[in-house]
């Protein structure tokens, strides 16, 4: 049934809508992605520079409470759960996605983020003062859930007020933010800049200056189109909001089309994460979004900004030139995200996949190697260096950006905040998980530390190769015939293989025909 009535809205759908790219749709894309996912990146590299003296500041509280220094072993601990509580809190930020969206909407949701980053700025910014190592561990859990929301809400946003000709250039934007955030945090982590005893609470606190940036400018532009008519039954308000993105009155042929996604949506019922997961017809979807976001995160890349420092010093770099190698591989990483959002819409996600998670896997086998010999060969310790820059272009054109893109695409409206939710949570834990065992892996396993990252991208590797299929400039409702196809045709594998059909029609809803 549900295949019956894409084919007819396909036959019907105006031909492909080719955007302008209006001056609001800029701004609008840059003030939502530099008051959001700029945090995400800037609160990932912002303890890396700064810790030993944080970690000297732990020490001196510790003595001053209990007049004795503190443990190696607790310090280590105390450390590792600093680290690991941003992606905990990401965690919890990205349980929250659907029922904030749903309620507040995309701008809304948004907006009340800001609370998330400017609370735990004042919390790490005060921390020394009142000595209290405390606070810094708890803030992380607050910036955390800051960044769990805007790394999933930015790109849900976006991905609702662009045309699909730059929805793949425009859902790339947030990652080119985490970028900046990330460089910015290791830029002002430079010793003569903020990264030294007396900067460093400054430096955690400048996370607050995107916030306050966000709520002064984000209220000027609209909310999502398709929020204010699908789930807010504004259609006035919708067109209004489509025609000031747009620049220009004449809209009427995208209107159609989101009339026509209406008519579609209204067979499904809002979904939450559990019936996102009961849904036959989503399954292909699903397994697409949780091998990338596992992936994604499983390769390492975290590892990476969280421990950078550590790893140079491991691959022979000079103390005193770590930090400015660890800015260079940022900026690295800002140029090859850009590159990213230059070429999406010619070369399309897929192939940025491959490429990228190729490129990753290729660079954590020869670092193992380069590693391993590098005490007997000296010269190998540049190609250590090579190897994490290449590591860092590999993730920033494919792994990193991408698979937020294709949740936006592959996901109808009234299951993409499930989605998201679905999708940011298997995210955040997997950051969460390589940010508290690498240090021990690193430890424990040394240079074989990486070879497990390269297994990971060579599976991901493989299933993007099968299972992934291109989605550029291709609308919501073209990508949904597509995985009704491919559900249909495993429908239909299964028949073959046994005598009685346990599901119906109303099943692969959820929702009951009226």
């Amino acid at each position: 049934m549900f295949g019956d009535i894409l084919a007819m809205a396909m036959e019907t759908e105006s031909q492909m809508l080719q955007g302008e790219l209006s001056i609001v749709l800029v701004l609008a894309s840059l003030v939502a992605s530099f008051g959001s996912s700029f945090q995400y990146g800037y609160n990932v590299a912002s303890v890396n520079s700064p810790a030993p003296f944080m970690r000297d500041f732990y020490n001196k509280t510790y003595i001053e409470r209990y007049n004795e220094p503190i443990p190696e072993s607790f310090l280590t601990m105390l450390w590792s759960v600093t680290v690991s509580m941003f992606p905990l809190g990401g965690f919890l930020g990205a349980l929250m996605v659907a029922p904030l969206v749903n309620n507040l909407g995309r701008k809304g949701t948004l907006l009340f983020n800001n609370i998330f980053s400017i609370v735990p700025a004042i919390m790490m910014g005060c921390s020394e003062m009142a000595k209290s190592y405390e606070l810094i561990i708890v803030a992380r859990i607050i910036v955390g859930i800051c960044a769990g929301l805007s790394s999933n809400v930015v790109p849900m946003y976006l991905g609702e007020i662009t045309p699909r000709n730059l929805r793949g250039a425009i859902g790339i934007i947030p990652q080119v933010f985490i970028t900046f955030g990330i460089l910015a945090a290791q830029v002002f982590g430079i010793r003569s800049c903020l990264g030294n005893k007396t900067g460093w609470t400054l430096l955690l606190g400048l996370t607050a200056v995107p916030a306050v940036f966000q709520l002064i400018f984000l209220p000027f532009f609209p909310e999502s189109p398709r929020y204010l008519i699908f789930q807010k039954d504004d259609e006035k308000a919708g067109i209004k909001a489509l025609q000031f993105l747009r620049g220009r009155r004449d809209v009427e042929a995208e209107v159609e089309d989101l009339v026509v996604e209406v008519i579609v949506e209204q067979l499904q019922c809002r979904m939450s994460v559990l019936s996102l997961l009961a849904q036959s017809f989503l399954r292909w979807q699903i397994v697409i979004i949780v091998v990338l976001n596992l992936g994604q995160q499983l390769s390492g890349v975290n590892a990476i900004y969280y421990y950078a420092d550590s790893i140079y010093r491991s691959a022979g770099v000079n103390e005193e030139d770590v930090q400015y190698v660890t800015v260079g591989t940022g900026a690295v990483n800002v140029f090859m995200t850009i590159a990213a959002v230059c070429i999406v819409e010619f070369s399309g996600r897929r192939l940025l996949l491959l490429l990228g998670f190729g490129i990753c896997c290729g660079s954590c086998v020869v670092l193992t190697v380069a590693l391993i010999f590098q005490e007997s060969v000296p010269w190998l310790s540049y190609i250590s260096i090579i190897c994490v820059i290449l590591y860092v272009m590999g993730h920033a054109i494919g792994p990193s950006p991408v698979p937020n893109v294709l949740t936006t695409e592959i996901f109808m409206h009234s299951a993409r905040p499930a989605a998201f939710m679905l999708g940011g949570s298997i995210h955040w834990i997997s950051n969460f998980i390589v940010g508290i065992i690498f240090p021990y892996m690193e430890r424990d396993l040394g240079p074989f530390s990486f070879l497990l990252f390269a297994g990971v991208c060579f599976v991901t590797l493989i299933f993007i190769f099968i299972a992934v299929f291109e989605t550029k400039q291709k609308s919501f409702l073209e990508i949904a015939r597509l995985f009704d196809y491919m559900n249909n045709m495993n429908k239909e594998d299964s028949r073959k293989n046994t005598s009685k059909e346990d599901s119906s029609e109303e099943d692969d809803y959820g929702c009951l025909s009226q």
